[in-house]
């Protein structure tokens, strides 16, 4: 049975529901990353010689498992734990022993407690989580499990517990725009570092970038955090990655080997520092972290402290990428003073302006300060971006899109400079003379939109301005002829509509221009189809899924380019969240299991709780493990689906004429409304009684023949409502029975072609249509906001009150 990536993360999740209500999400997620981690190692190392970690006899998963039910369980598994940590060359104390199983305030006294841990290993025995046959153990499907869980549990322990997660979607922006991915072969290990790590997810994004195996290094202050860090490293198979606990100004671990008084120098480094820390200067050890930039950070905001430690432990050609609050940019005195220092050295190459509530410690807008030592003396300027518009609400929290992520990493990785509302390149004079070294980006880059002006001269005198028609050039340019259509000259600067207002949308979509655009869209989507059909039918576990979908995404946005109603960054937006919501399960799937999945359903469990509070589960319906039954059934049995429509359709005519004639004859004149019961429905033994009486009496009676065609309808409707039940019974059946027949060839046709591909260009085309809808939208706005002038209005208001006024005195009123 083919395993899904969903389906291991939502039963990680329901373990967590194990442990809700003894503890908050800040406590109880160390529990399940423990059990997690516990049973992947065991799972992939246990009696392997020079595994990356050893488990050893009583230090396992299947000694957690003996355990079940036992009264002591909770001391049990502190002691397996205890045991794994220990072990050989593990290093996991103060890692993976955080989390005490026996402690009664947080799991229950007695059987509670019993209960609760023996349900909880139960759920990591599922066959989800069984890594030895799972086939998909290299993928990094644990740590993308481990993610999954991290940022859900930064989301429920809210803002001030939160801060040991950097939201993934910014992880991957810095591991993106360092230069990590350009690396090359030499004899000196290359290393990233971050000098406040939380749960590691940043050091693991930038190593993941890496062409090459690069040293992995990392120091947090919080142990249990430091602890996450570790688990985390090992469940993406980065168990070599070094994470120490501790506090990085007081006493920083990475030192010179050569020299204890000197701190340790990285290529790489990418941090998301606490913001605005007051307390950073506690039992602080200087190591020349502030010299040569004229000042020190303030006491009670160490957000230059981290900047300037990550300067400090860069190599002479060292790259970082830092995440920190917007006031660096912008904030005096000693601050000024560095930032200007920091400048003159060439050291900053870029600033991404970040939108505000992406992180969960802090609501504050943020800014990336991407450095870069190397040829800092030759630096002319640095690259700004504002991509504080670009993002979407997720609950109670903003986050970037795919579509966001991508603009902001190709705009600074290839400089484009096409949108000085989003980025340009800021020339030294005019941070260092112009703004006195103020980088605040809204001085540099104004990404407002234009005021909507409103045009006196036409509310006056009517007449559509030229400069608001003007402003859709971008339509204009596309489709000249449609202009021409809309609109024809009224007087100098104003333009007149040449079409009702209710007519603008049908002269726009029946335009020739607009419909032939529709074709290219057609036609840029089956050329990436061409481009991509050959790979999407072979998947194999060659594939590398990261990659794959950048290939895809590259391929697709080359096609689009060019086409201007249809921005290339929203068609981007539509693959990636299809892939995310999809397509990535799917090809996961293949990667792992084969087409032959495509022939596997299975049910459709849905979970009730009864009024005792017991959680009980039942079978709700059955769907194709890949591929959708309806598209199994628009392809195979199309002629049985329409027998059922037909029949269905039969079944809602009758329905309809019965509910008219109940309607007309349970009236105070019917001859049905003897038959109403105490829920004015009508008794169809009764109706069926009197029927017979008036058959047997021989008469041909209105009532009778009202009586015999309400039961006509009545039987109708019922031998055809099972006819339906029956049709859609076999149907059902006979689609299970197609599953496993289905050809290799018949599933790549449902799989890509149908569903794939399909949705895709739904998405697309949605887009497109959007477009339309927005220029329809825009000239309807322009029509009505000018079509009654001042003049107009004033006559009309002055009728209404001529009106009122002779009404008044008709009725008696002066004044």
């Amino acid at each position: 049975m083919a395993i899904k990536k969903n389906e291991i993360y939502s039963s990680l999740w329901a373990s967590c529901d194990k442990l809700r209500g003894g503890m908050d999400a800040s406590q109880y997620k160390d529990y399940i990353l423990t059990l997690l981690f516990v049973k992947y190692v065991t799972d992939k190392f246990k009696g392997i010689k020079y595994a990356d970690i050893t488990v050893p006899e009583g230090g396992s998963f299947d000694d957690m498992v003996a355990l079940k039910g036992a009264k002591n369980i909770g001391e049990g598994m502190d002691k397996v734990i205890a045991k794994l940590a220990e072990a050989g060359n593990n290093q996991l104390r103060g890692v993976i022993d955080n989390a005490h199983f026996n402690d009664e305030t947080k799991l229950g006294k007695g059987q509670e407690m019993v209960d609760k841990l023996t349900g909880l290993i139960a759920i990591f025995q599922r066959k989800e989580f069984d890594f030895r046959t799972n086939k998909a153990g290299g993928d990094d499907i644990l740590g993308d499990a481990y993610e999954y869980l991290m940022r859900n549990f930064a989301t429920e322990s809210g803002k001030s517990k939160g801060q040991f997660y950097t939201p993934a979607e910014v992880s991957r922006v810095l591991a993106k725009v360092i230069g990590i991915d350009r690396i090359q072969e030499r004899d000196e290990d290359w290393s990233v570092y971050d000098p406040a790590c939380g749960s590691g997810a940043l050091l693991i994004k930038a190593a993941d970038e890496a062409p090459l195996e690069i040293a992995i290094y990392g120091q947090e202050k919080e142990v249990t955090t430091a602890g996450l860090a570790k688990m985390n490293l090992v469940l993406h198979n980065k168990a070599a990655g070094e994470i120490v606990a501790g506090n990085t100004f007081s006493d920083p671990y990475y030192r010179d080997p050569k020299n204890d008084d000197v701190l340790r120098r990285f290529d790489f480094a990418v941090s998301n520092p606490p913001f605005s820390l007051k307390n950073w200067t506690d039992g602080l050890k200087e190591f020349g972290r502030f010299d040569g930039y004229g000042d020190r950070p303030p006491e009670k905001n160490g957000d230059y402290a981290w900047l300037m430690h990550i300067l400090k432990s860069l190599k002479s050609t060292g790259k970082a990428a830092v995440i920190l609050p917007h006031g660096v940019l912008f904030r005096g005195n000693a601050e000024a003073t560095i930032r200007k220092s920091i400048i003159d050295k060439g050291y900053i190459k870029g600033i991404i302006g970040l939108p505000a509530n992406l992180f969960y410690g802090t609501g504050i807008p943020a800014c990336i300060l991407i450095i870069d030592k190397e040829d800092a003396d030759e630096r002319t300027g640095i690259f700004m971006i504002d991509a504080s518009h670009g993002y979407a609400k997720d609950g109670n929290k903003n986050r970037l899109r795919e579509e966001d992520i991508y603009r902001i990493i190709t705009t600074f990785n290839q400089q484009i400079k096409d949108d000085p509302k989003y980025a340009r390149f800021v020339p030294n004079d005019e941070i260092k003379i112009k703004n006195d070294y103020n980088l605040n980006i809204p001085r540099y880059i104004d990404s407002s939109e234009p005021e909507d002006q409103q045009n006196i001269d036409a509310h006056l005198h009517g007449g559509i301005p030229v400069a608001d028609v003007e402003s859709m050039s971008k339509y204009w340019a596309l489709f000249p002829g449609l202009k021409e259509k809309l609109f024809s000259v009224l007087r100098e600067g104003y333009y007149q509509l040449n079409v009702p207002k209710e007519d603008i949308r049908n002269c726009i979509y029946n335009d020739e221009e607009f419909s032939a655009y529709s074709e290219q869209i057609d036609r840029a989507f089956d050329a990436w189809r061409a481009q991509v059909d050959e790979g999407l039918r072979s998947i194999d576990n060659d594939v590398d899924t990261r990659r794959y979908i950048v290939e895809l995404s590259e391929l697709l946005v080359a096609q689009f380019a060019d086409l201007e109603l249809v921005d290339k960054y929203d068609v981007y937006e539509v693959l990636l969240s299809y892939w995310q919501e999809t397509m990535s399960d799917d090809v996961f799937v293949l990667k792992y299991y084969g087409y032959e999945a495509g022939r596997e359903w299975e049910n459709i469990i849905e979970e009730t709780v009864n009024k005792k509070g017991e959680k009980k589960e039942k079978i709700k319906g059955w769907e194709g493990k890949l591929i959708p039954k309806t598209l199994v059934e628009h392809m195979f049995f199309a002629e049985e689906r329409k027998a059922i429509d037909a029949a269905q359709a039969v079944v809602e005519e009758t329905q309809s004429r019965l509910d008219e004639l109940t309607e007309e004859q349970t009236g105070d004149d019917g001859y049905l409304r003897d038959y109403l019961n105490d829920k004015d429905k009508v008794v169809a033994k009764q109706v069926t009684a009197r029927a017979k009486e008036l058959k047997k009496a021989k008469t041909d009676s209105e009532e009778a023949r009202v009586l015999s065609a309400w039961l006509e309808l009545t039987d109708t409707l019922k031998k055809q409502s099972k006819l339906v039940k029956e049709l859609n019974t076999a149907l059902d059946i006979a689609l299970k029975e197609k599953y496993p027949e289905m050809s290799d060839e018949e599933i790549r046709e449902l799989l890509v072609n149908r569903k794939w591909y399909y949705d895709l260009f739904a998405g697309i085309k949605a887009l497109y249509v959007t477009a339309s809808h927005s220029m329809a939208n825009r000239i309807t706005e322009l029509a009505e906001r000018y079509e009654t002038t001042l003049p107009e209005l004033e006559r009309e208001v002055s009728d209404y009150e001529g009106k009122v006024r002779a009404h008044l005195e008709r009725m008696g009123f002066q004044w």
